[in-house]
């Protein structure tokens, strides 16, 4: 059982799962922002690698990208910061980041060493779900990788059985098609959670994309398994404080 497969068994409602940006806000700060994350009632962390082009993020996330990237962040870099990571990091943590970087690595080597240092999962929004079946699956399962997919209101019922049937870990309900960051109303998208819980859906189910406060975290939690914050702790994190008083004072609004 993965570390991601155990947490979901032993917590069923509000888990918190946080994006932050390796690198930012500065190059040394991804092992100080992830255990402050876990200190400070972190069920999972999301752990964003920077890149020039990417697609789903908002403004908030793409800054934070630019910042990292020119403090110097790199995979490799990262890996090695990850080293250290599970002596002192017991929550699952979760690589997200875009297919163009990982393939110059080299899918396999990233894979590989994501493993040893310690990764559950990947979020790739831009891998199609075909190259998966046909030519990804059989490296992260080897390695052991848990693999979420993004749904969002507009996937069609039969294409999303078929992503619940490929996914493993839980799937990633974005609550908008927008970027992250964004400002919609997600009350509006209650009706959109309660049709995925009523389809009884192997993965447990996470909502993203306009998690900001308390508000937003209960109306997510109120018929999935919990909620995903990025761009409202990245705003957090760039207000001057120290990481860990950023990061306790915002998720302390949260949980």
């Amino acid at each position: 059982m993965t570390k991601i497969e155990e947490l979901f068994k032993q917590k069923q409602q509000k888990v918190l799962n946080v994006y932050c940006t390796a690198g930012f806000p500065k190059l040394e700060s991804t092992m100080e922002v992830m255990k402050a994350l876990q200190d400070n009632g972190a069920d999972l962390i999301e752990l964003g690698m920077p890149y020039s082009d990417p697609l789903a993020d908002g403004e908030v996330i793409q800054q934070s990208g630019a910042v990292a990237l020119q403090n110097g962040m790199t995979i490799s870099i990262l890996f090695n910061q990850l080293e250290e990571m599970r002596p002192t990091i017991h929550v699952p943590v979760i690589l997200m980041g875009y297919m163009n970087p990982v393939i110059q690595y080299g899918f396999e080597n990233f894979c590989r060493k994501a493993a040893e240092v310690g990764i559950d999962g990947l979020i790739l929004p831009d891998l199609p779900m075909y190259e998966y079946e046909t030519e990804y699956r059989e490296i992260l399962e080897r390695h052991q990788l848990n693999l979420i997919f993004l749904v969002t209101p507009e996937t069609k019922d039969e294409r999303l059985k078929r992503i619940d049937e490929l996914s493993t870990g839980f799937l990633y309900a974005v609550s908008s098609s927008s970027t992250t960051g964004n400002n919609k109303d997600i009350s509006e998208q209650e009706g959109y959670f309660k049709k995925l819980s009523d389809m009884n859906l192997t993965n447990p189910i996470l909502v993203g994309f306009g998690i900001k406060d308390r508000e937003t975290f209960e109306v997510a939690c109120k018929y999935t398994n919990g909620a995903i914050i990025g761009s409202a702790y990245i705003k957090a994190l760039g207000n001057g404080k120290d990481v860990n008083t950023a990061t306790r004072d915002f998720l302390q609004t949260i949980i």
